[in-house]
């Protein structure tokens, strides 16, 4: 076989016996040799890698990329400041489009408008015309409709809120066009015309490699699997895919026999994904006590026996299980259901996505139940004030990494984009920092929960590959898969000297399985 030597100055490797090296061979998509030996045993090419620092592939191990391919074609409100400036960019969107086609996405953040209250449909029939619109909120657990949808979804003031949704009501009784949680699906009747998803996801794809992710944890639904297998199948996949199932789709993929792990090195059988509750910025989250200036704890997504059938269903079936569970009182009810899974005995993996904010007498149960926290940096950074706001002085572990280490908890990093960006230096500036990019607070948002770079990149590395199973990937050490990124910037002698620069750090190169995928232009 061809063997092919990469050389580089300052090569981390992630391999805690050799973390630097400035060589590697390889041989049929592995890292064969390192260092010395790399040079020493003979290759037909020879490269020299760009950059400051050449480090493994990130994966990103909670990724939506259909939604985020299909958001490349709608409005963006994330930055809006008012619901008035969000119309606009509404308005403006709308005249773009084809007659009668969806207003759709959008990610609007009422928590960062001048007036932080969640909008009607009225504002929202202002500005949509002829035409359904049903506007995602940034975290997806909530839909911001115009009257046309709720009149083609037959949502009227004697519609009963669903099991684990709500419909938000006015003075009167009648639907605002605010549907929560489950109460989004109630849309799900209308008919809609969509663009194949496999030309937006090759685009998302690229986008991705882009910013050195070489593989990702996807969470989307079966019309995702259907084009990452065509994409496979064409040899246009470059991208390795850990393809989660969703929970209405389990019985289906019992039927199907699919197992976790299933595949090959580059599209595989992930987890099955539940929700336990909803999220912070939508007053979802499900919480042990009320928000403060609120009455409710948020929602639970499932009722736990129900919840708690689910997981077993899947993991007596061979399947791996990340259940969503963002406040304490459903990070409680979910480590429940997992000792119900190790009390029979069964080998599977078994993540809580999310984590946030979780009652410290629950951390030593994520160690003894081997469940990974998987967690997403950049939304500590994104929630902080929100989470003062609306916690209050409440002592939870909120993204709480550093305890979640010290408590011999494993832990998986992602994005969880579209709701954050999938730029994983993003996550990176997030974990070690616990500022936003301007710097603010000064010295971290509860800083003691800071963890190193070291600790950051395994986690998008290792960790997020072996929280779906994999040991074959993530380090650049002999028997690895030859996933590495070269970057502009030493991200290590950054870390004490200018740790705000993680961020804006430029992906010269990546390469996957030996072979260049992206090269910055």
């Amino acid at each position: 076989m061809s063997r092919t030597l990469l050389r580089h100055d300052r090569i981390w490797t992630g391999d805690a016996t050799t973390p630097w090296t400035d060589a590697l061979l390889v041989e049929d998509g592995r890292v064969v040799a390192v260092g010395a030996d790399a040079r020493e045993a003979g290759a037909a090419s020879t490269v020299d890698l760009p950059g400051a620092l050449v480090m493994p592939g990130l994966h990103d191990a909670h990724i939506h990329t259909a939604w985020l391919s299909r958001d490349l074609a709608s409005v963006d409100l994330r930055e809006a400041r008012s619901l008035e400036e969000a119309l606009e960019l509404v308005r403006a969107h709308a005249a773009t489009l084809p007659a009668g086609e969806w207003l759709h996405s959008g990610r609007w953040n009422h928590n960062r408008w001048a007036v932080p209250v969640q909008p009607d449909r009225h504002a929202l029939d202002s500005v949509s015309g002829d035409r359904v619109a049903a506007l995602a909120s940034v975290d997806g657990h909530t839909i911001w409709a115009n009257s046309l949808a709720l009149q083609r979804a037959g949502i009227t003031r004697d519609t009963p809120d669903p099991v684990g949704g709500e419909i938000a009501r006015d003075a009167t009784g009648e639907p605002t066009g605010i549907l929560r949680e489950s109460a989004q699906e109630l849309l799900d009747v209308i008919p809609r015309d969509e663009s194949p998803l496999r030309p937006w996801l090759e685009r998302c794809q690229q986008a991705l490699l882009a910013v050195g992710l070489t593989s990702i944890t996807d969470i989307d639904g079966e019309d995702a699997r259907a084009a990452y297998a065509d994409l496979h199948a064409d040899g246009r996949l470059r991208l390795r895919v850990t393809k989660c199932t969703r929970d209405p789709d389990l019985e289906m993929a019992v039927a199907e026999g699919r197992r976790s792990g299933q595949g090959d090195d580059t599209f595989r059988v992930g987890p099955v994904k539940f929700f336990s509750d909803g999220a912070l910025g939508s007053h979802t989250a499900h919480m042990t006590e009320p928000f403060v200036g609120h009455e409710g704890c948020g929602i639970a997504a499932m009722p736990y026996d129900v919840l708690l059938e689910r997981t077993l269903l899947a993991a007596r079936n061979g399947l791996d299980v990340v259940t969503h569970a963002i406040g304490d009182e459903a990070n409680r009810l979910v480590l429940g259901t997992f000792e119900a899974v190790r009390a029979e005995g069964l080998d599977v993996l078994l993540r809580v996505e999310h984590a946030q904010h979780v009652l410290p007498v629950d951390l030593p149960r994520f160690r003894a139940l081997d469940v990974v926290a998987s967690m997403q940096p950049s939304h500590c950074t994104a929630d902080l004030e929100l989470a003062d706001a609306i916690i209050g002085p409440r002592r939870l572990a909120s993204y709480a990494w550093r305890s979640f280490l010290d408590a011999g908890v494993r832990l998986a990093f992602g994005s969880d984009a579209p709701v954050e960006d999938p730029n994983p230096f993003f996550g990176l500036h997030a974990a070690v920092t616990r500022q936003r990019a301007d710097g603010h607070p000064f010295g971290g948002w509860r800083p003691e929960e800071r963890i190193t770079l070291t600790e950051a990149v395994h986690a998008f590395t290792v960790g997020a590959h072996e929280s779906v199973g994999r040991t074959d990937v993530g380090r650049l050490a002999p028997g690895q898969l030859a996933d590495l990124v070269a970057i502009d910037r030493d991200l290590w002698a950054l870390e004490a000297t200018a740790p705000g620069e993680i961020r804006d750090t430029a992906v010269l190169q990546t390469w996957v399985g030996g072979e260049l995928a992206y090269e910055r232009g």
